[in-house]
């Protein structure tokens, strides 16, 4: 019975927050002026009622529209505050003052949120000047100091905060939009340069060998479908509705041998080494080690004659992950311009604290080489 009390109580509580947080901000914001309209019906004689409570709606009624006029709203409570002095009348509604003022600080400028706290302080000189007990002024205006510099406070620290809220969003959206195009680079290219590879193949073979142009457009179909399964695979996830995704998981270093088999079958022989264990390594991980292995493999399918043999070998460690791809391609051959390719390699591996050398080999030939570190200091840096 004991340990049913907590969560009992705690599944109440989120009940309750769930249900504030899909009340309309009008209402909360109706509330204070309510709460200090019955304040006034309750505690003023019936001679004062009158003023009080005119000068109460007037202070607190406008805070309703705080939200979409900060300073239309800040104006209106100020006249009525001053208005207030004029009369000589002290109420409880001189919060809408705070309340004001820090709305201002939420949503104007520091120029103009200073301009307001100004206006608000001498407001609350006059206020001790008029209504302060036996000669005492300075402690009744510090402590009312104290309440307007806290107000301002807490306004611009709520802008504050949504302004960097917001670059977080931005940012969030910029760098997903760098990793669709990175995958859809990967996908069309590399997919489009092995059709291209195997039609070739076909349109030379077709006469000579009608069984093996019949295979090589086979395998252009399947390479087609295969790569609308990976385009709905990495666009699905931005949709909640979309189980594609699900029932097609990301590729990894289990996929490199039929990407190997695929490269094989484009004109490209590939031989693939793995060396330890992969299945402790995180998906997100073994995607990258797949896109950088096919990226190099499509860079030498694409830019190397007929006859170049690709290498494709994988260490892996513990915490790391190291990735070799050669060939040997004549290295005047696979000097290229500067594409999307070689950027969004090096991309993938700064994720996991990489660095891409891609150049030519001693011996000849063509190289890219990075270490991709997921586990450890060096992954959480």
């Amino acid at each position: 019975m004991c340990a049913a009390g907590p969560s009992t109580y705690h599944r109440h509580m989120m009940s309750e927050l769930r249900w504030a947080s899909r009340l309309p901000l009008a209402v909360w914001d109706s509330l204070l002026p309510a709460l200090l309209l019955l304040n006034v019906l309750t505690m003023w004689t019936p001679a004062e009622l009158p003023v009080a409570a005119a000068l109460t709606v007037a202070l607190a009624l406008p805070l309703v529209w705080r939200r979409q006029a900060p300073l239309t709203v800040f104006g209106v409570v100020v006249a009525a505050a001053f208005v207030q002095l004029l009369v000589d009348i002290q109420l409880p509604a001189d919060v809408a003052l705070l309340v004001a003022l820090y709305t201002v600080a939420a949503n104007a400028s520091r120029r103009v949120t200073l301009v307001a706290v100004m206006v608000v302080e001498i407001g609350a000189a006059f206020a001790c000047l008029r209504w302060a007990t036996d000669g005492a002024f300075l402690t009744p205006f510090a402590a009312l100091t104290a309440l307007v510099v806290a107000a301002a406070a807490l306004g611009v620290n709520d802008r504050t905060t949504r302004a960097y809220l917001e670059a977080l969003r931005d940012r969030a959206v910029v760098e997903e939009r760098a990793r669709i195009t990175r995958e859809m680079h990967d996908i069309v290219t590399h997919n489009l340069s092995v059709m291209v590879a195997l039609t070739d193949a076909a349109v030379h073979a077709q006469h000579r060998s009608p069984d093996k142009a019949t295979t090589a457009m086979l395998q252009v179909a399947e390479t087609g479908r295969q790569a609308l399964t990976d385009m709905r695979r990495s666009l699905g996830v931005l949709r909640t509705d979309e189980l594609d995704a699900a029932r097609h998981p990301l590729p990894g270093i289990a996929q490199l041998e039929t990407l190997a088999g695929q490269m094989c079958a484009a004109g490209l022989p590939t031989s693939l080494d793995i060396d330890g264990g992969h299945t402790h390594i995180p998906a997100t991980a073994q995607l990258t080690v797949y896109r950088l292995v096919q990226e190099a493999l499509t860079n030498t399918l694409k830019h190397t004659p007929t006859g170049t043999h690709a290498t494709v070998r994988i260490a892996c460690a513990a915490e790391a992950v190291t990735v070799d791809v050669t060939d040997t391609g004549p290295q005047a051959s696979l000097v290229t311009p500067a594409g999307h390719g070689i950027t969004g390699m090096r991309e993938r591996s700064a994720g996991y604290g990489g660095t891409v050398l891609a150049g030519p080999l001693p011996g000849g030939g063509w190289g890219v080489h990075t270490r991709l570190v997921f586990g450890g200091p060096a992954a959480s840096a």
